[in-house]
Formats: structure tokens, C-alpha cells, sequence
């Protein structure tokens, strides 16, 4: 099995490579490559360099290059076997000061004194650290799908942290939707909450202060009503109105674990038209279809197709409107969902070509319907995927436009 380095001389003890094998390396900064931070488990805001190597019979070693300040802190919780920092592979001609630079020119060292001759990075290697290793003498090769199967599959940690997640920012829909749904409204149908007008941005702001005080992060959320809501991702502004479809789409991230949830609702203050309550109950349809079509081994084509069907049978149309098309056309404009995890977005994609689904992945089912002249309709939840089927990441938030109580 490998051996940790010593902390007094690591270079001495960096073992060889087997002939002619191929290092990985990836680097970037883990606080923003998530691909980098999956594979390490340690958030740093400084550059890291990565590299693994086999050691031969099946067994491989993984030696991480960062500032060494924070060289304690990685040995506690880093996904590596050795923790080194730049200064244990200067090289001849010295580091650069500056530490993107040193670190990729570290990791050249580093291969080069392993006897690495090859590389393959996956899709975020910087160009900073290839340069570094060809200049070295290192061939690298680009595979876009390394690691993606890895991060797709969540393990029990990751789906543990997810569920966490997406419960507050379903708490967070739910508070949103009650706020706007008992709000009362003045003689023009704008909705007032404590005598003042209740406006996307004030929802917006309930929203925040609650997921602040949770602990999460929040991108600005979609409080889209009436109109607006015939555009999927209009963020919302101004005044809301009674009587008019509202979308609430919250996607907030964990700042301790990183994770992110994503959920959507729709809440009609007041009565709800008929042509809303159509397109909703399409909708709610269509996610509950879709959700029993998932399972390990079907595409995310075949789910969308799901989705597709559902919608269609409905009336109503799919894909982007025909070119002169009234505003009174209504349709799904999107695919049926994403992947999600330590990004928001990210693989798969639950949509026309989508890829086989694994056991692992966690994503979203949000089929949406969208008109300029009514607003927009869209119903959300994560669900991780199974051998058996999906399980969804949530507690089952109501799925309803009345939110009043």
C-alpha cells in the first residue's frame, strides 16, 4: 500500500512509476473546481496540483501539492496519500512567485522526478499547468469524460449532505409561497403584505434572510409572476399581482458542505384562472411520469421523452415557439432536468440525448409550461437515482397553487 512522506524529507521516499504508465494530474483551485474538490475533498482558495500514478499490482498513490500552510489542515481531511507543498519540488532554475505558476511548475518536478513521461488530465487542467508539464517534457492528453462517472455517482456522504439541502431550500419555498399566498390585495390586484406592496424583490429578500441564517449561500432566486413567468428564467421584478401564476425557483448552496439544493413551485394568490389550473395539472403530470420512468440504465433521452409525451398529450407544445407565434402560445421550452451536486448544474442532463442514467446520479425533474400572455408554470424536485427506481431527495414539499394557511 502507498506510504505516507515522510514530513521532514518527502522527496526522498516519492516512490517510481511502473514503465510506461500514464500519471493523472489535475490542479486548479478546489474552492471553484468542483471536479478538483470531489476528487481531493479539501476546499482551499489557493492553487492545488494533483497527481496519481500506479505503483503496480492494481495499487495506485495520490500526492497533493498546495501552500504549505495549509499542509496540516489537508492531512486531517484531504483525500490524498502524500501532502507536499511546492518548496519539495523546486526546481533547479527556482518557484515563481507567483503560486499558480510555482504549483504547476512543482507538479512538472514532481512527474518528472517519478519518471512520468505521459499525463492525462481531465477537462479543467489549466493551460498554465499544461504548458508547464510539456515544457518539462511531459506529453498531456486531454479525456473529457475522466472523473465524471465518479462525481455522478454520490456516495452515502454526498446524498446524506444533499438531503440536507434540499430540505432547506424546500423550507425555503414553502416560506416563500405562504408569504405570497397570504398576502391580501388592493383594488388593482397588487399584492400588499403589512400594508406594503409585496414585490419580487421583497420575497426575495424573506428568502435570503432565511437561508442566511441556515447557513447557505443563495444566487438570486427566481420570484417571477404573472408575464414574466412566460420567460423560464426571468428572475422577477416589481410588484405581484393576484390572480397571476408565480414561479418560486430556489437554489441555494450549504457553505459547510458545499452542496446545493434546487427546487421549484408555483402559488396563484387568490383564484386561480382555468388555463393555469390546466397547465399545472400538465405539469405535476408530467414531473410524476417522468419521475416513475427514472431508474440505473435508462437515458435521460427516455425520460425526457417521458415528459415529452405527457406534455403533448396535454396540448400543449414543446420546444422553442414557431417563428410570428401569438403570445397565447404555451409550451415547454426547456429540457426535463440536470444534474446537481457540488454544481448546480451539472452531468446529466435530463433532456433530448441525454446519456445513461447511474446509480448515484442525483438530479432534478422540473417540466415546465410557459406563455407570455399567462405566465409560466414549472414544478421541481431532486431525486437520486436507483437499480430500483428514484427517491427523492426532499420531504415531499406540496406540489398545489394554493398556498394559503
Amino acid at each position: 500500500m502507498p506510504t505516507h512522506l515522510s514530513p521532514t524529507n518527502p522527496i526522498r521516499i516519492l516512490p517510481a512509476m511502473v514503465a510506461n504508465d500514464e500519471a493523472i494530474v489535475m490542479a486548479g483551485i478546489p474552492a471553484v473546481n468542483m471536479s478538483l474538490l470531489h476528487r481531493i475533498r479539501f476546499r482551499v482558495g489557493d492553487p492545488v496540483a494533483m497527481m496519481e500514478w500506479s505503483l503496480g499490482g492494481g495499487n495506485r498513490i495520490r500526492t497533493l501539492i498546495l501552500r504549505d500552510i495549509e499542509i496540516d489542515r489537508a492531512r486531517k481531511t484531504a483525500r490524498a496519500d502524500n501532502i507536499c507543498s511546492p518548496l519539495d519540488f523546486s526546481p533547479s532554475n527556482g518557484l515563481s512567485s507567483e503560486r499558480e505558476t510555482a504549483t504547476a511548475q512543482a507538479l512538472a518536478e514532481c512527474l518528472v522526478r517519478a519518471g512520468a513521461k505521459k499525463a492525462v488530465c481531465d477537462r479543467t487542467f489549466p493551460a498554465i499547468f499544461q504548458h508547464h508539464l510539456v515544457n518539462a517534457g511531459i506529453s498531456v492528453r486531454c479525456d473529457p469524460l475522466l472523473f465524471t462517472l465518479d462525481r455522478r455517482a454520490k456516495d452515502a456522504t454526498e446524498i446524506a449532505a444533499m438531503q440536507e439541502s434540499q430540505r432547506v431550500t424546500e423550507r425555503a419555498i414553502e416560506l416563500a409561497c405562504r408569504f405570497i399566498a397570504n398576502a391580501s390585495a388592493n383594488a388593482s390586484g397588487g399584492l400588499l403584505h403589512q400594508g406594503s406592496p409585496v414585490t419580487s424583490e421583497r420575497v426575495r429578500g424573506e428568502i435570503d434572510t432565511f437561508l442566511i441564517r441556515e447557513g447557505y449561500e443563495n444566487p438570486r432566486s427566481i420570484v417571477a409572476g404573472g408575464p414574466q413567468g412566460g420567460d423560464c428564467h426571468h428572475d422577477g421584478t416589481g410588484p405581484l399581482q393576484t390572480g397571476q401564476p408565480i414561479i418560486v425557483d430556489v437554489f441555494p448552496r450549504n457553505k459547510a458542505s458545499g452542496y446545493w439544493g434546487d427546487s421549484t413551485r408555483t402559488v396563484v394568490h387568490g383564484t386561480i384562472p382555468t388555463e393555469v389550473a390546466r397547465m399545472h395539472a400538465a405539469v405535476v403530470l408530467a414531473k410524476a411520469t417522468a419521475i416513475k420512468s427514472v431508474k440505473a440504465g435508462v437515458t435521460g433521452d427516455s425520460v425526457h421523452a417521458v415528459t415529452r409525451r405527457v406534455i403533448q398529450d396535454a396540448g400543449f407544445g414543446m420546444g422553442l415557439p414557431p417563428m410570428n407565434s401569438p403570445a397565447t402560445w404555451c409550451g415547454m421550452v426547456h429540457g426535463t432536468g440536470h444534474g446537481v451536486g457540488l454544481d448546480v448544474h451539472e452531468l446529466p442532463l435530463v433532456d433530448a440525448g441525454g446519456p445513461e442514467l447511474i446509480d448515484g446520479d442525483t438530479i432534478t425533474i422540473e417540466p415546465g409550461l410557459y406563455c407570455h400572455a399567462i405566465g409560466g408554470i414549472r414544478v421541481e424536485d431532486a431525486i437520486v437515482v436507483t437499480r430500483d427506481g428514484a427517491m427523492n431527495l426532499g420531504n415531499g414539499l406540496p406540489e398545489g397553487l394554493d398556498w394559503r394557511g
